[in-house]
């Protein structure tokens, strides 16, 4: 069976719709501001409206072609995982990691990073991109492979948030996926017994006789936190559903003794963090019963979220709602960081003590072992992770109090020298305060400057220390 062409779209309209952006692109007055004009955006950068046009991306949403028998398929730099996993699933197929919100794009995981259960095993969304077409700063569209003319492009996009240029096509591998994941929700009192479970259990990839596939955790407090261990399946049998009244975060929580065994669908599992945009909706309401009764199914989804979420950054609806209670503003904290296994509990420690913010999501991550030595651990200098080496992502997302003769941003700020403390990293999509030669050491430095200058000499596009750095 060959590749199967999708969403009545071939690679002749694909090559019209590349020759209108490029053209978009050149009509655009020199000095102008490009950007792009799409409907949802799963960063916490936000900006004032510039007035200026956005480039239509949107003909960039599909799947071209899904091929079961060479493991791959072609796609869309605008296509959401959500519709790239409901193209490969009937395959028996799926992406290497498909991040956990329904509207992350291909082309956003890669040029913004992305993460998930699979990525102790799998890597980051980047890794298990074969190829890709990138519109360029300087209007141009290059063909970026791993091993070509243009091999610094590719492996200088990811993290790059759309300052080199637009993926307008991507080629990546897929793996098989049985149609349902068995999951043990295990519960720890110490930190450290947690951190150190995890560690083996990234290496062995086993846990009390079982295989792991799937692996994440979530920490609620000091004493009370967990790891879920997921294993791939083709057992039939019930399944749970998190997507009407029953909440998924809160059905890890048990009293301690044997794991909590729990099964979903492969297609749940892989949503299980939307339907409560992980645990924020709370902030909504929607995680009370008698609301969420009423709330409807569609609006459900992190999409939805964050549209509210924009709506109260517009109009600062919650600062005037703390207002009158006497309280003060509140700082947002929206964040996810890597940092090396060994000091997780470390941190999470410190953050628990500091920042009052919690649950907190763990995720575990190595870069990808291809058993190619030559490809295994291939720099990606913009996010200098260490081939052979565990990291932990720690995600949090809520506000704090801001306190009163406190620099602006106090919260993030201690975040991020702790963070470099013990030898981590943190993801950009969100409020960042680091001055320009700290942030230039953390990513890609003089890697990047030759980067802007091959290609986008003309600055067309922001630099990635202006499109990433909270100004005022």
């Amino acid at each position: 069976m060959g590749a199967a062409y999708l969403d009545g779209t071939d690679l002749d309209s694909h090559d019209v719709a590349v020759a209108k952006l490029r053209a978009e692109y050149s009509a655009l007055p020199d000095g102008s501001p490009v950007r792009l004009a799409k409907p949802t955006s799963n960063l916490f950068r936000f900006r004032d409206p510039t007035g200026a046009p956005g480039l239509d991306v949107s003909r960039f949403g599909a799947v071209l072609s899904v091929d079961p028998d060479g493991g791959f398929a072609e796609v869309g730099g605008m296509t959401t995982y959500e519709n790239l996993v409901h193209a490969t699933l009937p395959h028996g197929l799926m992406p290497f990691v498909v991040p956990q919100l329904k509207t992350i794009t291909l082309g956003g995981a890669v040029a913004g990073l992305g993460i998930e259960s699979s990525s102790f095993r799998n890597g980051l969304p980047h890794e298990s991109v074969l190829e890709m077409d990138v519109l360029t700063g300087a209007g141009e569209i290059i063909t970026a492979t791993p091993d070509g003319e243009h091999a610094d492009l590719f492996h200088g996009f990811p993290n790059s948030y759309g300052t080199l240029g637009y993926t307008v096509r991507l080629k990546i591998e897929l793996e098989t996926v049985a149609p349902y994941v068995a999951l043990r929700q295990v519960r720890f009192h110490d930190l450290r017994e947690l951190e150190s479970t995890l560690a083996r259990i990234v290496t062995e990839k086993i846990y009390d006789g079982e295989r792991v596939d799937y692996l994440d955790g979530v920490v609620f407090t000091a004493d009370e936190s967990y790891l879920t261990l997921g294993r791939q399946t083709d057992d039939p049998g019930p399944v749970s559903d998190y997507t009407d009244m029953d909440i998924y975060y809160r059905s890890i929580q048990h009293d301690a003794g044997q794991p909590k065994r729990d099964r979903l669908t492969i297609h749940d599992y892989l949503w299980r963090w939307d339907t409560d945009w992980f645990w924020c909706s709370r902030a909504f309401g929607t995680q009370n019963p008698k609301i969420r009764r009423f709330w409807p199914k569609r609006y459900r989804r992190s999409s939805f979220y964050w549209k509210l979420i924009a709506l109260d950054h517009r109009y600062h609806i919650g600062d005037r709602l703390e207002a009158r209670q006497g309280n003060p503003p509140r700082e947002r904290v929206v964040q996810d960081i890597e940092v090396p296994v060994e000091r997780t509990a470390d941190f999470v420690e410190w953050f628990l003590r500091d920042i009052p913010i919690e649950p907190l999501w763990l995720c575990p991550l190595r870069l990808r072992d291809t058993g190619d030595a030559a490809a295994s651990g291939r720099p990606w200098p913009l996010y200098p992770l260490e081939p052979n080496r565990t990291y932990v992502n720690v995600g949090f997302w809520s506000a704090v109090p801001t306190v009163a003769g406190q620099q602006d941003g106090a919260a993030n700020r201690a975040i991020e020298q702790t963070v470099t403390e013990v030898d981590g990293h943190k993801s950009l999509y969100s409020d960042s305060y680091y001055g320009e030669d700290e942030f230039a050491a953390l990513y890609g430095g003089e890697s990047y400057t030759e980067l802007k200058k091959r290609y986008d000499p003309d600055q067309r596009l922001l630099d990635l220390y202006s499109k990433a750095v909270q100004r005022k």
